[in-house]
């Protein structure tokens, strides 16, 4: 709809320089703004290129894995910590940086309250952290989260089938996925995810 308006209020310029400059000057204008078209759609679809060939860059400097092609991120629904159950799909709109771990995990560990500053950085813009724990019970999770104040979604994927769906073989493991569910990056291990580099990084995502 917004393309049909572009192209009429187009056509409306061209007849208001039609009336005004009289037949001789209607090929000259009919020109102009056919190169302006022409001008106006290598600009666009350069400048988008531009940003996610950026991104991509951004991505592989700090050791991603991005996905060969498009690929949605599978769905799934599973219990926070109050017993609420929570879909991945029910995010759709915002960036979503998914995490697999569990308390017995040392690296798991060390990067949550990184995570947690993350999340704080960016909560207020379209930007979820969901940890999902593999295959512990509520009460062991809830106190390793009530202990390190977080407060980000933490989910509980009691059979280990979620985690399984996202080859989440040694954790962590971390997905970022875009506003649309589609997959952007894969990270393994843990990091200090409240650097300088990480901050720019999300603020890149969140900005597009």
């Amino acid at each position: 709809m917004q393309y049909h308006s572009k192209e009429l209020f187009l056509n409306n310029s061209f007849a208001k320089i039609q009336s005004e400059s009289g037949a001789g000057e209607e090929r000259t204008g009919e020109k102009t703004i056919f190169f302006l078209l022409i001008l106006w759609s290598a600009l666009f679809f350069t400048t988008g290129l531009g940003a996610a060939e950026n991104l991509d860059s951004a991505f592989n400097a700090l050791g991603f894995a991005l996905p060969e092609k498009t690929i949605s991120a599978v769905d799934f629904e599973l219990e926070d910590l109050d017993g609420n159950l929570i879909s991945l799909s029910s995010m759709r709109g915002k960036v979503i940086f998914l995490n697999f771990w569990a308390t017995w995990c040392p690296p798991c560990r060390a990067e949550m309250p990184s995570m947690e500053r993350l999340y704080n950085r960016f909560a207020s813009r379209d930007f979820e952290i969901i940890a999902v724990d593999l295959q512990e019970n509520n009460k062991q999770v809830s106190k390793f989260v009530d202990d390190n104040s977080l407060t980000f979604k933490i989910l509980l994927d009691k059979t280990g089938s979620t985690g399984a769906a996202y080859g989440a073989r040694s954790i962590p493991t971390t997905y970022i996925i875009n506003r649309d569910g589609s997959v952007l990056a894969r990270t393994l291990g843990g990091r200090e995810w409240d650097s300088e580099e990480l901050f720019d990084l999300f603020e890149k995502i969140l900005s597009r």
